[in-house]
């Protein structure tokens, strides 16, 4: 019985993660992973030295407010809040929002285009005389002959 149950509960889990929805997610976190870390490149090698360049050359994650200076000799270590370092993060927040709105909103016009297309194709075949089948064809040729 309890091997019953068991069997049972493998197959529901294994329906379960081959739904189409879950392993759509798990592409999902994997691509939005690598994307993630190809824009905090992006941020983090060019964004940030243009910016720092604007504004003096200062980068983000150095900015802090020292609350205990480090002392060598009794090996305590310096104490900051280090601001910068959420400046930063905030900031890669917003250039990888941005970035998926221009990804989402391209994809919305690529559907849109072909939503469009479809459209249209439906309203020329609407519009478009109809060809008669053959055997109506056939039937019309009688009736002209017999007329004759």
């Amino acid at each position: 019985m309890a091997e019953k149950k068991k069997n049972r509960f493998i197959e529901e889990f294994r329906q379960f993660i081959m739904r189409g929805n879950v392993v759509q997610m798990a592409i999902g976190i994997v691509v939005g992973a690598a994307f993630s870390a190809i824009v905090t490149a992006f941020v983090g090698g060019i964004i940030n030295p243009l910016i720092g360049m604007l504004v003096g050359n200062v980068d983000f994650s150095d900015l802090k407010i020292v609350i205990q200076q480090a002392n060598v000799l009794t090996g305590k270590e310096e104490i900051a809040i280090m601001y910068g370092m959420v400046i930063q993060k905030i900031f890669e927040f917003v250039v990888i929002a941005f970035c998926m709105f221009l990804v989402i909103k391209a994809m919305n016009r690529l559907e849109e285009a072909r939503k469009a297309k479809e459209a249209k194709d439906a309203a020329d075949a609407a519009a478009a005389p109809k060809e008669d089948p053959e055997d109506i064809k056939l039937l019309r040729e009688i009736r002209d002959l017999l007329k004759k």
